[in-house]
């Protein structure tokens, strides 16, 4: 006659099996996967750091290398002596170019990485087998972008301390605002890669079409007021615009309503907020097919 085991029996004889050991090595992926896919993509940028540090260091270099010494000579010779507050080219411009790179490095990461991790190497649905969601892996894969971009702001906040171009005591700020630009556009990207099932060039339709057009028209080298009236809501849409208003702000003290500030804040992080949760839903909904 056998006897049923007791529930204090069944533990004992499950603690060290192969089975206990499978529950137990998932816990901490469970709760803390968001930072373990971190940890991976961070990994994978390194494959490619070198060409982080290149363009990283070598693009405020350059840019404000030739806009200091270069462009912004002449525009600033033809203000002449009846320029009365207006600060140098070089320091209205020098934010803008750490918001535009911001935003092009997020671009960058939120595409054809995405696309990769759901089809050409689909380890997304690798991660999502093991004891990991998908919004797990979303997280993971914008924080990871987020540290990259931190990194990115402060070397170009650091090159444009060096040529003089932030006069303002709060300009070290703009590296948040630089952030905020890039993930704008970024998460809103990333939801739209999520759910690509074939590369037929989208990305690169939406560099041509979409990122340069706003780069150009969203008051990067010159004020949005000194385009067409009919041409400004292109600027108005734009993270690139409410990013570059912003850290102008901070960076010389730029004249605008307070209430406008709280406007470019407020756009930028609903961008982000609405990117991230569409990419999170989508992703979930392609994992678990």
């Amino acid at each position: 006659m056998t006897t049923t085991p007791l529930p204090e029996e069944r533990i004992a004889r499950l603690e060290g099996s192969p089975a206990d050991k499978a529950i137990q090595g998932g816990v901490k992926p469970r709760r803390y996967g968001s930072l373990y896919v971190a940890e991976t993509r961070l990994r994978v940028m390194r494959s490619y750091l070198q060409t982080m540090v290149a363009t990283g260091v070598g693009t405020p270099l350059i840019y404000l290398y030739a806009l200091g010494v270069g462009l912004a000579t002449l525009v600033d010779a033809n203000l002449g002596s009846g320029g009365g507050s207006q600060v140098s080219y070089l320091i209205f411009v020098a934010p803008a170019l750490l918001c535009s790179a911001a935003m092009t490095t997020a671009t960058e990461e939120f595409s054809y990485p995405i696309m990769l991790g759901f089809k050409w190497n689909p380890t997304f649905f690798a991660m999502n087998a093991a004891p990991m969601r998908g919004g797990q892996i979303i997280n993971g894969v914008t924080f990871a972008v987020i540290v990259r971009l931190v990194a990115q702001s402060i070397v170009y906040y650091l090159f444009m301390l060096l040529f003089g171009a932030i006069p303002g005591p709060y300009g070290w700020l703009i590296i948040v605002v630089g952030v905020l630009t890039g993930m704008a556009l970024g998460t809103m990207l990333m939801a739209y890669a999520v759910r690509l099932e074939e590369d037929k060039g989208q990305f690169n339709y939406i560099m041509r079409f979409g990122v340069i057009p706003l780069t150009l028209f969203s008051g990067t080298f010159f004020p949005l007021s000194v385009l067409p009236v009919w041409l400004h809501w292109i600027g108005w849409i734009s993270p690139l615009w409410h990013g570059t208003e912003l850290s102008r702000v901070l960076s010389y003290g730029y004249d605008e309503p307070v209430w406008l500030s709280i406007v470019h804040v407020t756009y930028l992080v609903l961008l982000i907020v609405v990117g991230w949760i569409l990419a999170r839903r989508l992703a979930v909904k392609r994992l678990n097919k």
